[in-house]
């Protein structure tokens, strides 16, 4: 091979890497060993030959990375490229020698695809083992990257041995290898190391590749023409590459488990001294070691939604698909102990999953339902969304499944996975009613959690309120016709909603007062918050309530308020929303006087190199100090302030009937800003009450029954 050509080649390949939208993440490259090694990679496309072998090239400390290629691939200029990559023939005669000759020197590492060729149905696994479906049926995996790391390992401790006991026998060793002499030899043991590349989304459609390619390519074959727009989707619409490298299997140390290492130091009296161990023992050894790095491969699947969603879908044994059923079945999915199952995940899954059962503000679910639609795996019938039974009971050509069927591709692919498998299992076979049940003890379970956590953690003896002030509580009403989540305001905690939430819940309805992250603890806390952080604890608190009643309002005090206006311009599902006192503007000019001097703060930190010095906290003089914190952290103020200026290009998709009401003499937020508020809200159906209080906490005091009669006017009976 010219080691040249590998070079200018894999720089080529390089800059035409980073001319894709590809987001290729490197993970675990802490696993690859010093010495001889052979990565075994999962092969789902043809990508995979052309960036993998430059990648581990940098990982590996600029040693050469050579790998097998089918031997179909060898024809014309394909061939000469092929060549200059280092790759070489499945069929080549020389091919073991070579292998096995530059693993034993160090020369280079190599790249083998165990499964052979592309598993475009990534239909790996049948019944607890390896077993490849393909068009012309199936088969296990090849155990050729196993059987030449143990022939590797093998002679490297075999020629090592002679030289000191039978140094003609280790001369004609070296000399079958074409190597100089035992020098030659690194004296470092051989290597499998199992690699994993996920793509995240797998969405194949016609792009600017598969078309250019079809107007110069007359009778291009459909096989070409699907390779194309699946991998050219990949290439251009910016897939994300998980590439994971797992711990490496250390083939002296397996020799040794299973017998083989026993057997170096034979004479081979009346045999070729290159002879290897007896034939049965190195199949079964090498089936052993197949078995050990395939699962290794697939234990590192960097499992997505995607995989969820298929998964969930395919198990369903339901023939209707209500995509919020499906949504919460994924979201329970989505929370699993995935480190104590030993799963990696994508970082879209690292984070709160709220959003599945809310707003879809991702387009999880909505990108997985579009796909199902559009590729007629899902219909839409008379009686709403049901599964095609066809796309889930048949196996489609296996080269067109990646464009035809591609949720039975997501899910297959983590079929290994099969801790995995069994939670799935049992969470799409369960009714609707215990999936809904089972979603509110998640969350409520989780938000008493989170509480006690952050009480614990940020306790404060002169701060801190009893622990009950900052728990999240529930009312529950005499039926399940109404529902409403009440939403606390700023430095406050849920016993702010106690009187309302006491008084509707008389009348019947059932509440939930969620805590805001940051609040009912200590203003230290507070500090360390983003108001995304509050938007994911109102959005918890609204699945909590919406999994359980009919119909459902949602309603907040002050900054609670622009938090339930937010969250109802985002989901559709809501009756009605309320907003008390929310702010549009601060009205105190202290705390924009206060907030100017952080921001100037910060900005002079920068420029000294992080010397600044800043003040962090305000005093604040709460009207409940029993309830709210006393001192006010800067950095919350400016949170408020980003809350409300995301907010106001949100208020013209509210259609809901809403509800604003205010006091005109109310010294935090000015009544006309409110007024503002309610005028930019889009919904046909709103009324704005103003009251005459001299306080901004009208919702407990002298009066607050008249506000507590208005909400629940607007509420109705349940």
């Amino acid at each position: 091979m010219n080691h040249f050509a590998y070079l200018t080649t894999s720089l080529a390949i390089k800059t035409l890497s980073g001319l894709s939208k590809a987001n290729i993440s490197i993970h675990g490259q802490e696993n690859i060993p010093e010495g001889a090694k052979i990565f075994t990679i999962n092969h789902f496309t043809r990508l995979e030959t052309l960036f993998l072998p430059c990648y581990i090239y940098d990982l590996t400390g600029n040693t050469p990375v050579w790998s097998l290629a089918d031997y179909t691939l060898f024809k014309g200029g394909l061939k000469r490229y092929l060549d200059r990559v280092g790759a070489i023939s499945t069929r080549d005669p020389d091919r073991d020698l070579l292998i096995v000759k530059t693993l034993l020197t160090g020369e280079a590492a190599w790249i083998i695809f165990p499964e052979g060729r592309m598993v475009k149905n990534k239909k790996i696994f049948d019944r607890g083992r390896f077993l490849i479906t393909h068009e012309r049926g199936k088969r296990p995996p090849h155990t050729g990257a196993a059987t030449l790391a143990i022939r590797t390992e093998y002679f490297r401790q075999r020629i090592r041995f002679m030289a000191e006991r039978e140094p003609e026998t280790a001369k004609r060793l070296t000399e079958i290898f074409q190597l100089s002499g035992t020098g030659d030899i690194s004296p470092r043991p051989t290597s499998v190391v199992p690699v994993n590349v996920t793509y995240y989304p797998l969405r194949a459609r016609e792009n600017i590749i598969s078309r250019m390619a079809a107007n110069w390519f007359d009778d291009l074959p459909d096989r070409a023409v699907e390779e194309m727009m699946t991998e050219g989707t990949m290439l251009l619409s910016g897939v994300d590459v998980d590439i994971r490298f797992g711990p490496a299997i250390d083939i002296r140390a397996f020799m040794a488990e299973t017998g083989l290492a026993h057997m170096i130091p034979a004479t081979a009296k009346g045999r070729d001294e290159a002879a290897l161990p007896p034939r049965r023992q190195l199949r079964k050894a090498a089936r052993k070691l197949m078995q050990r790095h395939m699962g290794a491969i697939y234990q590192g699947t960097t499992v997505n939604h995607d995989h969820l969603f298929a998964s969930v879908l395919k198990q369903m044994p339901y023939k209707t698909v209500d995509p919020d059923d499906l949504r919460r079945r994924v979201f329970l999915a989505a929370n699993l102990d995935f480190d104590g199952m030993g799963i990696f995940c994508h970082n879209s899954l690292e984070s709160d999953q709220i959003h599945l059962i809310t707003d879809d503000r991702y387009q999880k679910a909505g990108q997985f339902m579009e796909t199902v639609l559009e590729k007629r795996i899902v219909l839409r019938t008379a009686r709403g969304l049901e599964k095609n039974r066809a796309f889930f009971s048949s196996l489609l050509d296996f080269h067109h499944i990646r464009l035809d069927n591609p949720v039975s591709v997501m899910a297959n692919e983590v079929e290994p996975l099969t801790p995995l498998q069994r939670e799935i299992r049992r969470l799409a076979w369960l009714p609707p009613f215990l999936i809904r049940r089972r979603t509110v003890k998640y969350l409520l379970r989780r938000a008493i959690a989170d509480f006690e956590s952050d009480y614990e953690t940020f306790y404060s003896e002169t701060e801190s309120k009893p622990g009950a002030v900052g728990m999240p509580f529930f009312v529950r009403g005499e039926t399940r016709e109404i529902g409403v989540l009440l939403i606390h305001g700023y430095m406050a905690a849920p016993m702010e909603m106690a009187d309302l939430a006491i008084y509707l819940g008389r009348r019947g309805v059932r509440l939930y007062v969620p805590r805001l992250r940051g609040h009912g603890t200590s203003p230290r806390d507070l500090a360390t918050r983003t108001y995304g952080e509050w938007v994911a604890s109102v959005d918890a608190g609204y699945a909590v309530i919406r999994n359980q009643c009919k119909k459902v309002f949602v309603g907040g005090f002050s900054t609670g308020a622009a938090l339930a206006l937010d969250l109802a311009a985002r989901v559709d599902d809501i009756d009605g929303v309320f907003a008390v006192c929310p702010p549009r503007r601060l009205q105190d000019p202290s705390l924009r006087r206060n907030l100017a001097k952080d921001i100037w703060a910060r900005l002079v930190d920068k420029v000294r190199g992080g010397e600044g010095i800043r003040e962090e906290f305000i005093e604040n003089l709460p009207e409940n100090p029993h309830i709210s914190y006393s001192r006010n952290p800067v950095s919350g103020i400016r949170e408020v302030e980003l809350l409300i200026d995301a907010l106001e290009p949100k208020l013209s998709r509210i259609r809901i009937p809403a509800l604003v009401i205010h006091s005109r003499r109310d010294p935090v937020a000015d009544w006309q800003g409110s007024r503002r508020i309610f005028e930019m809200i889009g919904s046909e159906e709103k009324q704005y009450v103003l009251f005459n209080f001299d306080r901004h906490s009208i919702l407990s005091g002298r009066g607050a029954h008249r506000v507590h009669r208005t909400i629940d006017d607007f509420i109705g009976d349940p």
